[in-house]
């Protein structure tokens, strides 16, 4: 059996190169490489006034807040979601997260239907300076 702690992930500081404003801490819990067949996760951290950034995913994706209060945009629908709630994000539809609290922000998401995820945001992340994320190219 496979197990992860969402509580003691090691993640990764990100930041808009032109954009500080899009900042987040992440990691992709369980995918691929740890041996999934057609699910991946990912764990998300935004601080109060952070923006994850606008952008599309290769494969459909559930996000589920599990602390905090954020302003979801998903194509061209915005909305709160609280603690608890759950926001549907179709395969390639352009989608964006914001922390609209006054604390951080915990959100899990999970892809269906694949272990390997492409992320294509509008700007550019350091310290990657790239806008695309490939789990295909992650280690286990």
């Amino acid at each position: 059996m496979k197990t992860t702690n969402l509580n003691t992930l090691d993640l990764t500081e990100f930041t808009g190169k032109d954009d500080p404003g899009q900042h987040c801490r992440a990691t992709f819990p369980l995918f691929g490489a740890h041996g999934t067949e057609s699910i991946a996760t990912v764990y998300f951290e935004l601080d109060p006034g952070d923006t994850l950034g606008r952008h599309t995913d290769s494969a459909e994706e559930l996000l589920l807040v599990l602390e905090g209060e954020v302003e979801a945009e998903v194509g061209g629908e915005t909305g709160k979601l609280t603690e608890g709630e759950i926001a549907l994000v179709p395969k390639m539809i352009p989608h964006n997260m914001k922390n609209t609290g006054s604390k951080r922000a915990r959100i899990f998401g999970i892809f269906g239907g694949a272990n390997h995820i492409i992320a294509t945001f509008e700007k550019t992340w350091l310290p990657v300076d790239s806008n695309t994320v490939d789990t295909s190219k992650m280690a286990g």
